[in-house]
């Protein structure tokens, strides 16, 4: 079990995706596998809006100074307009 940075709600790592700094910018780790610390959060725009502006990236992953999400935003998890629906409710 994790927590999304973005909504708070604990879900399976399988439903989340693992999130890391590479270079400043803010990367989905795909295989699960690159260095360093992670965040996780659920593939919804919504969650990626909310951890955003509640800065919950530099805390998460505790970096230092404003981190770059625009390789977040291209990522097709979040490809759907902003706030357009939200992650899936827990069975």
């Amino acid at each position: 079990m994790r927590t999304c940075v973005g909504c708070r709600q604990r879900a399976l790592i399988g439903e989340l995706l693992r999130v890391v700094v590479v270079d400043g910018r803010l990367v989905v780790d795909e295989r699960r596998r690159l260095p360093g610390r992670g965040a996780w959060l659920h593939p919804a725009p919504g969650c990626l809006a909310k951890a955003e502006r509640k800065r919950a990236f530099p805390r998460a992953l505790r970096a230092q100074g404003a981190l770059d999400a625009a390789g977040l935003r291209e990522h097709p998890a979040f490809a759907t307009e902003i706030g357009s629906g939200n992650h899936p409710e827990p069975q």
